[in-house]
């Protein structure tokens, strides 16, 4: 049983194995005059940064020319869901499925999120304007993704969110700052995920709103737990469209 758990916990990382299969080199692209952009992709548990690298070939619009991405990995720990065996993770997760109702361990996603915001606030220093900053995440890393955003004290280009859920409660928002509440959100989810329920993702959209941040939900009909070329085309002209400069 520990042993198909295990397995069951590792799909969180399984991003883009199947969508980048048969991709071709994307084409050079005329430098553009426009500002810098940061995007900084959170992988999935038990997933590093380095095996998402290649979802940056598929931006091949000119407005990401000077575009700097950063894939992290996450640091190793015992996760409670796979009876405490040590993977790359982000923060502790309680179970598999997680539910919308799912315990939540504040604590441990906090200090994740502390991280997140040192290498922020290192390319916000070295010249990146904060509304070109984008964070994007999946599974756990959308999880992150949302914290993440959510309690930085200005105002991001966006977060976006692929088959992530709330990883906090409701008191998480007396921390979020009328500036971080500008921060757009994308909210995508496969309906037919089975790690990270649906209902988990439908869950965040309400929340958001309510705390009066904007959220923009894309649900993916047959999709599991993975994240696909539709999807990704989705968050490339998603950026696009939040570029200040890109107007």
């Amino acid at each position: 049983m520990k042993s198909i758990v295990f397995l069951i916990a590792v799909t969180f990382g399984i991003t883009i194995s199947l969508v980048l299969f048969n991709q071709q080199n994307p084409s050079s692209v005329e430098p553009d005059p426009m500002a810098r952009s940061f995007v900084l992709w959170l992988h999935g548990l038990g997933d590093s940064g380095p095996a998402n690298e290649p979802i940056k070939t598929l931006f091949t619009s000119p407005q990401f020319s000077k575009t700097k991405w950063s894939f992290p990995s996450a640091p190793s720990n015992p996760v409670t869901c796979n009876y405490g065996a040590v993977m790359p993770s982000w923060f502790d997760i309680a179970e598999i499925p997680v539910a919308a109702d799912s315990p939540k361990d504040e604590g441990s996603v906090l200090k994740a999120v502390q991280n997140i915001h040192a290498i922020i606030d290192k390319e916000i220093a070295a010249g990146i304007n904060p509304s070109n900053v984008f964070v994007c995440g999946f599974s756990q890393g959308g999880a992150l993704t949302l914290a993440s955003v959510l309690l930085y004290p200005k105002s991001l280009g966006g977060g976006a969110v692929f088959s992530g859920w709330l990883p906090f409660n409701s008191s998480i928002l007396e921390r979020v700052t009328s500036e971080a509440k500008k921060t757009p959100i994308l909210w995508s989810h496969g309906m037919a995920d089975r790690t990270v329920l649906f209902e988990a993702g439908q869950a965040g959209p309400p929340f958001l709103e309510k705390a009066g941040v904007s959220c923009e939900f894309k649900a993916y009909p047959g999709l599991s737990h993975s994240i696909s070329n539709e999807e990704l085309r989705s968050l490339e002209s998603w950026i696009k469209s939040h570029l200040p400069s890109s107007s």
